[in-house]
């Protein structure tokens, strides 16, 4: 049902609202608050943080159904974040994960990040983990106050 997968960076209006679309639905599915991160003002002003040239947004759409998300920002001189890597349930598992999370390791070289950082909840998405580690994330300090006592915090480094 959900082939042909299409990245595209969200660049328009149509693509916003179902970013924002697609953002609440992570919310709803990760079942934990947001709000520490500023989570409805991000929403609100989408791109906002994940704009170029500093940042990345991109969606997914697969038989003209939007049905993922991956973003970058920058968080220091040459550090940036990937945030809000997310598929609806029913396209999981057929690699599109990896293509979203490569694409975006290549965006983060491109614009001259030397590192880039995360982070998940371990035991609510232990494909993303799987992901990231064979990707060269390494398990890292806080780098920033969490309220969740099961965030994990990974980092990989871009220049080798």
């Amino acid at each position: 049902m959900f082939e042909n997968a299409e990245i595209i960076p969200v660049n328009s209006p149509e693509l916003t609202e179902a970013a924002k679309m697609l953002f609440r639905d992570y919310e709803k599915w990760l079942n934990v608050s947001l709000c520490f991160q500023g989570f409805e003002e991000e929403v609100n002003t989408l791109p906002g943080k994940y704009a170029p040239p500093e940042g990345r947004l991109y969606i997914v759409r697969q038989n003209e159904k939007y049905t993922g998300t991956i973003a970058l920002r920058k968080i220091d001189e040459g550090i940036c974040e990937m945030k809000r890597l997310y598929l609806i349930p029913e396209c999981r598992g057929k690699g599109i994960g990896h293509k979203l999370v490569s694409l975006i390791i290549d965006d983060a070289r491109k614009i001259g990040y030397k590192k880039m950082r995360l982070d998940t909840i371990k035991e609510k998405m232990p494909k993303a983990v799987e992901i990231y580690k064979k990707y060269g994330f390494k398990e890292i300090e806080p780098y920033y106050h969490n309220p969740n006592p099961h965030t994990l915090f990974m980092e990989l480094d871009l220049t080798i």
